[in-house]
């Protein structure tokens, strides 16, 4: 087999088939191949990673041929991730829409049902053609995000990662959102022996009730209206790799009941169909709430539980991990100067102090984002503490371990992101790093009003 290109390709569609197919046609010859079947995903998604080449669908909706949606999504990505080259795919091969998205950005397109070859070597000129265009403009290629630390708490963290990765024992990641549980699984994927096999993700948070087992475990043609060919599920898809299990606290417990018959078997039955299929997965889940509570609560099977954390670790929030601060503004500044070709970008005096004392209630999300922000917004070359915290920067500086005084700036925070997006939780929740559901939450203890 030859060598797999570095690239990072994401395709964007909402028929599983497809995703499945650009999957097995793109895997064996690029580094990191993506799947997402929600467009809404998009904006956290790309706010996390960064890839070289998008995939995108241009109809998301059953019965849409305008195009409207592919092309509102194709903007939202030239936005959240300029560097990122778009080839958009329609089942509809309509001239005058190819058009349209050439002028608004996207660098290709393609019509469905493409040919395995002309989707492997579109990607490929596309990817090469981009890093080329890098290479006359002086732009560095964009490299993979590593974990960034030198605190001892989270030392101690990646030294259970490290011995845990080669085996095969099932982890469960706890901690805040935006602590990096994402960034932690994708680490053990790498050191494990399954690292050379697909490292699936799912965010149990985005996928309803409804579709969880056509999802999960697949569906054959004619198992309900909409299934119009056979599906494999993400238990599939992952089999021989990893199965990355997201936000599983919020399963509903007949989800539970479900995923915990296919973890003990080792098979799953697709909708639709009565035949048994063997997989073979490496388990990883994550969570920011507090599971023995909620099995306390009756809210979560322990029996589930027991499958799921044979090993259990939990990442500290960062404002338990301050010495982290200094080295990650260093590494999103590089990353956020080049993209944005702001050159010649330093700190005030105090600044980093000042922002190791502030509690980053979103953590190392909310403190990238804050990054970013300073770093489109500023007039200055000299970023200060208002550049990063705008409001919350008026705050009296705090002592550490200073709890009372970390909740009262929480919660101005919060009050102040809720304000400027005039009662939007959605864009509040993701200036904060924040998921909704912990927004909610926090929104509840402050007694806070959207």
């Amino acid at each position: 087999m030859s060598e797999k290109i570095n690239g990072k390709i994401l395709v964007v569609d909402d028929d599983q088939h497809v995703l499945y197919t650009a999957k097995l046609v793109l895997k064996n010859s690029f580094t990191t191949v993506q799947t997402e079947s929600f467009p809404s995903q998009l904006r956290p998604l790309l706010q996390k990673e960064k890839f070289d080449i998008v995939l995108l669908d241009m109809n998301f909706a059953p019965g849409q041929t305008s195009g409207k949606e592919g092309l509102f999504w194709l903007k939202e990505i030239r936005e959240l991730s300029p560097e990122a080259k778009v080839v958009m795919q329609t089942a509809y091969g309509d001239i005058d829409l190819a058009v349209q998205a050439m002028k608004e950005g996207a660098i290709d397109f393609l019509v469905k049902p493409w040919d395995k070859e002309k989707l492997l070597t579109t990607v490929k000129t596309v990817l090469q053609s981009g890093r080329q265009e890098a290479k006359n403009t002086g732009r560095p290629e964009p490299e993979p995000a590593g974990i960034l630390t030198r605190s001892p708490a989270m030392q101690a963290v990646l030294g259970t990662v490290e011995r845990v990765a080669p085996t095969d024992a099932a982890v469960l990641l706890l901690g805040e959102n935006g602590t990096g549980k994402d960034l932690l699984a994708g680490y053990i994927h790498q050191l494990s022996g399954r690292a050379s096999e697909d490292f699936v993700k799912v965010d149990l948070g985005a996928i309803t009730p409804t579709l969880f087992e056509s999802e999960l475990f697949g569906h054959v043609k004619g198992a309900f209206t909409d299934a119009k060919e056979n599906k494999p599920g993400r238990f599939e898809i992952a089999s021989g790799g990893t199965l990355f299990l997201d936000e599983i606290g919020n399963l509903a417990l007949p989800q539970q009941a479900k995923m915990l018959t296919a973890l003990q078997s080792g098979t799953v039955v697709r909708v639709g169909s009565h035949q048994t299929i063997n997989v073979d997965v490496r388990l990883i889940s994550a969570t920011n709430g507090n599971v023995p509570a909620m099995v306390a609560q009756g809210l979560f099977r322990q029996d589930l539980l027991y499958r799921i954390n044979t090993v259990e670790i939990t990442i500290p929030p960062l404002r338990e991990r301050t010495e982290d601060i200094p080295l990650l503004l260093k590494h999103f500044m590089g990353v956020f100067a080049a993209r944005y070709r702001k050159t010649g970008l330093s700190l005030a005096p105090d600044t980093v102090a000042y922002l190791q004392r502030y509690p980053w209630p979103g953590n190392v999300r909310q403190l990238e984002h804050a990054t970013e922000r300073a770093v489109i917004l500023s007039e200055r070359k000299v970023l200060g503490v208002q550049d990063f915290l705008g409001h919350a920067a008026s705050q009296p500086q705090l002592e550490q371990g200073d709890s009372f005084h970390l909740e009262a700036m929480e919660k101005q925070a919060i009050r102040e992101a809720i304000q400027k997006h005039r009662g939007n939780l959605t864009k509040a929740a993701l200036e904060l790093g924040l998921g909704r559901t912990t927004l909610y939450r926090k929104i509840s203890k402050y007694g806070l009003q959207p």
